[in-house]
């Protein structure tokens, strides 16, 4: 075994044994690890006792051709994607490939790289569609909380947050990507604490302006200002014994931030145009998608009012770090959809789940909700196809960093990498600067400073 092995198996059938040890020699030096038979009986034995990730087998052998191989194979082992070597590349070929079941057909001579190419992408489809069966098989209880889905570590470890986070009164401050359910997130809180039977109210703060959040939180008196045509209740009031969540916080004006400040603090509130002071029992939760911390920094929000709403900080995992959760997800939204639409769609077709698994989800929950709507109004079947879904996904190539293979012409400077990596990493946090730069263990500048370097080289 190949000491430098991924411990992905293939297995190669070919009666001619120069073929096979050729692609052997090629395979492992790509740290893949390879048996090959030139028997196909032996090999059916040897599927049968071992657990191979992908099948490369030739199309005309003696005895049991190739195509026969396959259809025995996806009958019995659909889950192993089979590849088919063949000297006669046509049209008919391929079509008599695709209906046996195999995954892809490579045409003879073999160019190599080609070979480890098709083979890489088999090992993905392979592991992706057992990571689909493993979720569908699963009939064990999956920790949640509040109807929250996803039973990713990401999640596991929010779901601990939480229930120990809902039966305390402090503050909370949930950051978090656009659309991972900051909402959501606040009114589970809600739910599961004392306050539960009392009102939970929510104010967006980025979409009104100085004035109209001022009279919105805190109320006015009747002439506070022209349209003050009577006295109003502020939202701190409307929500009183229960709980209010502040979304956008991070699009506060600061001479705002001052008035919030002291009304935590001192935990009563002054209407506009009063002169008195009215205590309140409120639960204040804020959600924010921007680095506070880094708006700290760069002087645009308050630090004493940062410490004082950040008593217990909760960040929400973007979805693309959540794994198969996005599946677990696009099921709810499917039975939740075509019930709304009044259609049986019932489940995602073959290669659905590949495509959700790979794109990035710059959106989040919120995007895939909306992809899902989409494809369950569009679609003809009773599955949904690829052919449902937009282009960015069908289309979507990742951006990972690899450092794969040995050609020279591949590899890249240290400088490249570490731009790429710093760039990788952003994206990963939703451009947390605050965040990467612990992740890369340095400072916001330091990033900042190498980023706009190799902008400039």
């Amino acid at each position: 075994m190949n000491e430098n092995s991924d411990n992905s198996r293939i297995l190669v059938i070919d009666d001619e044994q120069s073929m096979c040890e050729l692609i052997e020699t090629d395979l492992r030096l790509r740290s893949l690890q390879v048996d090959w038979f030139t028997d196909a009986a032996q090999a059916m034995t040897a599927i049968d006792q071992n657990n191979y990730d992908v099948v490369l087998t030739d199309v005309r052998m003696p005895g049991t051709t190739g195509l026969q191989l396959c259809q025995q194979l996806t009958g019995f082992r659909p889950d192993i994607p089979v590849v088919l070597m063949t000297a006669f590349g046509s049209l008919e070929t391929a079509v008599s490939a695709m209906r046996a079941g195999a995954y892809d057909f490579i045409t003879k001579p073999i160019e190599m790289d080609l070979l480890a190419i098709t083979v890489r992408r088999a090992i993905d489809h392979h592991r992706l569609t057992e990571q689909v069966r493993l979720l569908k098989e699963s009939n064990q209880a999956v920790r949640s909380f509040g109807g929250m889905i996803g039973s990713s570590p990401a999640m596991q470890k929010l779901y601990d947050q939480l229930e120990r986070v809902a039966v305390s009164d402090a503050g909370v401050l949930i950051t978090g990507e656009s659309g991972t359910g900051k909402e959501l997130v606040s009114r589970s809180i809600h739910a599961n604490s004392r306050r539960a039977e009392k009102p939970f109210v929510a104010i967006n703060c980025a979409a009104l302006s100085e004035s109209l959040l001022e009279s919105e939180l805190f109320g006015h008196v009747k002439g506070a200002f022209t349209d003050a045509r009577s006295e109003r209740r502020g939202l701190f009031l409307e929500a009183s014994g229960g709980t209010l969540l502040l979304d956008e916080m991070g699009e506060m004006p600061m001479s705002m931030q001052v008035k919030l400040l002291r009304t935590l603090e001192e935990r009563v509130l002054r209407p506009v145009g009063s002169d008195k002071e009215i205590p309140f029992d409120v639960r204040v939760i804020c959600a924010t998608n921007r680095d506070l911390e880094a708006s700290v920094a760069d002087g645009i929000f308050r630090e004493d009012l940062y410490y004082r709403i950040n008593v217990i900080g909760l960040h929400l995992p973007p979805l693309r770090s959540r794994g198969t959760d996005v599946l677990r997800l696009a099921e709810h939204f499917l039975k939740q959809f075509s019930t709304a639409e009044n259609k049986l769609v019932t489940d995602l077709a073959e290669g659905v789940a590949e495509k959700l698994l790979q794109y990035h989800w710059p959106g989040n929950i919120r995007e895939l909700r909306n992809v899902m709507e989409r494809a369950v109004a569009l679609t003809r079947h009773d599955k949904i196809t690829v052919a449902d879904l937009p282009e960015k996904i069908t289309n979507y190539h990742s951006n990972q960093i690899l450092i794969d293979g040995l050609d020279p012409d591949g590899l890249v400077s240290l400088e490249e990498l570490e731009r790429r990596y710093i760039t990788h990493v952003l994206e990963a946090t939703g451009g947390n600067q605050t965040q990467a730069a612990r992740i890369l263990g340095l400072d916001r500048k330091t990033i900042y400073r190498k980023l706009k370097q190799n902008e400039t080289d």
